[in-house]
């Protein structure tokens, strides 16, 4: 029988980590988060793990309850998100800062529970704050609790995995040094600019909403148009979260003003004058990736269609799958997409670490 390796997933938010590991083949046994809106999502869609609220600021309270949440389960891998708000950029630069606990939450976790494996997901700014200092901190840290600690070399590009969406990332990703294994080597891209997915590829296929909003359960207008399409339908029996937002005719004229691909720099001469545009007002390219999906709903524009890009959207260009349903308001929903590692991207990772293990198991055998 095939070994199914156990995982919890700090920071969850709504589930891509988790999501992602469990495309890759893992038991998601618990998401923690303080989000409310988003373990109801969390809970809603990752089958068979709970959904554990835990202030994270208070780390050993939160350990403590996660333990008992657990029981006697044996538990291989932590996976974590953490906020980078904690990294600030003013102030003490010691890891042990009080801004830094939600991050040392990763750590004592790592240190109760003894996973043979973690994997820590975060901003690429991480990798260069204070020349360097918090990377090596970071690694020092582990190294001293045990574990030998592998660095992505530079930020890993989303859209080379599979997602179309021009997001980059770091990984921290550590073995218990009693496994024996000294580097962990990140996977290879699997796409590259000439072969990437490109946003037409990934949306074309929802119902415009030219003429109406929509509804957030809904059927689908078309068949997919496109391998990536079908892949994000799979399973799927309605249509979630496609809902537009009402913008005013005046909003839409301005919009209507942005070139594919361009942004608000492109705005004719006196065009938007009365509005504070914010620089990343772009408009998606249909032939190309997406810019980074943030928590926000307002600040990139539909390829095609004069209107910000439905929950649903962003969802696919984040690689959630369609059955993977939102909840909470629009603005919480949102939010939940552009906290998320993409499912795929986390996938792409997730899916070398057991056959690792089994390797290393098989060798204690021989």
């Amino acid at each position: 029988m095939k070994r199914e390796y156990t995982v919890i997933d700090l920071f969850s938010g709504a589930g891509g980590l988790s999501q992602g590991f469990l495309q890759a083949g893992f038991k998601v046994l618990a998401g923690i988060d303080f989000d409310e809106a988003a373990l109801k999502t969390y809970a809603h869609n990752i089958v068979g793990a709970k959904a554990l609220k835990e202030d994270l600021f208070q780390e050993e309270v939160a350990i403590n309850n996660i333990a008992k949440e657990l029981g006697n389960t044996s538990l291989d891998v932590i996976i974590a998100g953490p906020p980078c708000q904690g990294f600030s950029l003013t102030g003490s630069r010691d890891i042990n800062d009080t801004r830094n606990k939600l991050y040392l939450a990763v750590v004592h976790a790592v240190d109760y529970f003894k996973p043979k494996v973690f994997l820590i997901e975060n901003v690429p700014g991480m990798a260069t704050l204070y020349k360097g200092k918090v990377k090596e901190q970071i690694i020092n840290t582990f190294e001293d609790m045990g574990y030998n600690v592998s660095v992505t070399d530079k930020p890993l590009l989303a859209a080379d995995y599979g997602v179309p969406q021009f997001r980059k990332r770091m990984f921290f990703v550590g073995f218990r040094k009693d496994l024996n294994l000294e580097k962990f080597v990140f996977p290879k891209p699997i796409l590259d600019e000439d072969s990437y997915i490109g946003t037409a590829a990934a949306i074309s296929d929802l119902p415009s909403l030219e003429f109406d909003l929509g509804s957030p359960v809904a059927e689908y207008s078309s068949n997919p148009k496109s391998d990536y399409q079908a892949l994000m339908r799979k399973g799927a029996l309605k249509l979630y979260n496609h809902v537009g937002t009402n913008h005013t005719d005046e909003v839409k004229w301005v919009i209507s003003q942005v070139p594919e691909g361009g942004n608000y720099k492109d705005l004719p001469p006196g065009v938007g004058d009365s509005r504070k545009f914010n620089e990343a007002w772009t408009r998606y390219h249909s032939q190309r990736p997406s810019k980074t999906i943030d928590t926000g709903h307002r600040n990139h524009f539909h390829y095609k269609w004069n209107r910000v890009p439905t929950v649903r959207e962003n969802a696919r260009l984040q690689s959630f799958p369609d059955r993977f349903e939102f909840l909470g308001t629009k603005t919480q929903q949102n939010r939940q997409v552009g906290n998320a590692v993409p499912p795929l991207f986390a996938k792409k990772i997730g899916e070398i670490i057991p056959s690792i293990l089994k390797l290393i198991k098989d060798m204690e055998k021989a």
